[in-house]
């Protein structure tokens, strides 16, 4: 692979991590198997205060890097950047970089940059749920998702917050050097491989709260081991060791939903997963994600997602060709 320039748009007031991650993400993809050059650009070259106060060295200002030369842009996010967007050098900058790049990209509030910088009209895009209706209401012209933790919508990509651009950033080795370097670089990172950009930002994880006691622990864990078991009221007393009555008032009130809907929303997250990283059909996922039936995974994609498993596989299906992963079969 040719040296390809990777552009790290930082400004004062910027989240750290949304630089850090990718960046790591990329030496490593260089060490292994690429080329790349990464730049950490910021207004002017020099120390640059974190929205923590960390001060990044960045190595170039914007009048430093020529437009033409980066091959992927990425732009981090941070509490900085409704100043830093009306910073017209930048602005400017970042719209010539954008009309010569192979990919432009951000990570969470980043996009606000891309969009005072005008690349995202008619664009679909996320960015951290917490921002979405500023960016709604101030770009009419943006289609935005803060369901996935990032969308690719052509060359342009962005991202949720934080660790969703160490997700992006695989995402984007991965389309430059395939899934066996993305694997390697997220094993030697320990992290996941790669979560799929159609992952929520809401999972249960997030948008739940926690249990409170032992027996109410002990039956959320039984649900998330296997989510396609039994997981009756009948089963989960059992697992918890309470009566189905005790059961059904103590996870409501610990967790803020009843058992069954809780259920139900970890199986659709099962199924997201398995239709974005795998090619089983939906009738297969259905049943072993716990539905039974592909059309009891319907109504619940509708439910909760708003479109039917098939659209979803067709809008979050891995960045890897049918191509590539045929031939890590046959090699593996």
């Amino acid at each position: 692979m040719k040296e390809r320039s990777i552009a790290f748009v930082i400004y004062e007031g910027f989240q750290p991590l949304d630089l850090v991650g990718p960046h790591e993400v990329f030496h490593r993809a260089g060490q292994l198997a690429g080329d790349y050059r990464p730049l950490v650009v910021a207004p002017r070259s020099g120390p640059v205060p974190a929205a923590s106060g960390l001060p990044v060295h960045a190595g170039y200002g914007v009048n430093e890097v020529d437009p033409e030369g980066v091959d992927t842009l990425i732009v981090a996010g941070g509490t900085g950047v409704d100043q830093a967007r009306l910073d017209e050098g930048l602005t400017g900058w970042i719209r010539e970089v954008g009309a010569n790049a192979r990919r432009v990209t951000s990570v969470c509030s980043g996009v606000f940059l891309l969009a005072a910088a005008g690349l995202l009209d008619g664009r679909r895009v996320t960015t951290h749920w917490a921002r979405e209706a500023q960016l709604i209401r101030e770009h009419a012209g943006v289609e935005v998702d803060c369901e996935p933790i990032f969308i690719r919508d052509g060359h342009v990509w962005t991202s949720a917050g934080v660790t969703a651009g160490m997700d992006l950033a695989l995402a984007l080795v991965e389309d430059d050097l395939g899934r066996g370097v993305a694997r390697a670089v997220a094993r030697e990172m320990v992290m996941f491989l790669r979560r799929p950009g159609g992952q929520s930002q809401f999972s249960v994880a997030l948008w739940s709260k926690e249990p409170a006691t032992d027996p109410i622990r002990a039956a959320v864990s039984a649900i998330h081991a296997d989510p396609g078991a039994r997981h009756g009221i009948g089963d989960l007393a059992q697992s918890a060791q309470l009566s189905p009555r005790h059961l059904q008032r103590r996870f409501t009130a610990e967790l803020g939903t009843p058992p069954a809907s809780y259920v139900e929303r970890v199986r659709v997250e099962a199924a997201q997963r398995a239709l974005a990283e795998g090619d089983d059909p939906v009738e297969a996922i259905a049943r072993y994600c716990g539905f039974g039936t592909a059309e009891t995974l319907r109504r619940s994609f509708h439910r909760h997602l708003g479109i039917p498993p098939s659209d979803y596989r067709a809008r979050f299906r891995s960045t890897t060709s049918h191509a590539e992963l045929q031939q890590e079969q046959e090699h593996s």
